[in-house]
């Protein structure tokens, strides 16, 4: 479990980093926008279809992370035009990538003999 989660983790934050970088530059077109936050959408599908995991708490937390990530990814598709929709892109993505955080913690030490 841990050694296939901890690759896509690393993948899923890679992805909200190009978000983040894209959604912070209120110049960057849509379809910049489209193509860094559709991965990133793509991505958390992938890794959201990997569970549940032997962790029900990290099950949870996955859930509520990949739930965030697909939600920014989601806002991020219409928020070109838009301050107040880029900042909720940003807020379910920031979230997104604490409750992935959480959850890699929980992983280690649930992994822990």
């Amino acid at each position: 479990v841990q050694s296939g989660y901890l690759s896509s983790a690393s993948v899923l934050i890679q992805d909200a980093k190009h978000s983040v970088t894209a959604l912070a530059k209120p110049s960057e077109s849509s379809v910049n926008l489209h193509t860094v936050c559709g991965v990133l959408l793509l991505d958390t599908e992938t890794a959201n279809a990997s569970l549940p995991t032997p962790d029900k708490q990290a099950d949870t937390l996955l859930s509520t992370a990949y739930t965030n990530l697909g939600a920014g990814a989601n806002e991020c598709y219409s928020a070109a035009n838009s301050v107040g929709k880029r900042a909720l892109a940003l807020r379910s993505l920031t979230n997104g990538v604490a409750y992935l955080s959480e959850a890699s913690a929980r992983i280690a030490s649930a992994s822990t003999p």
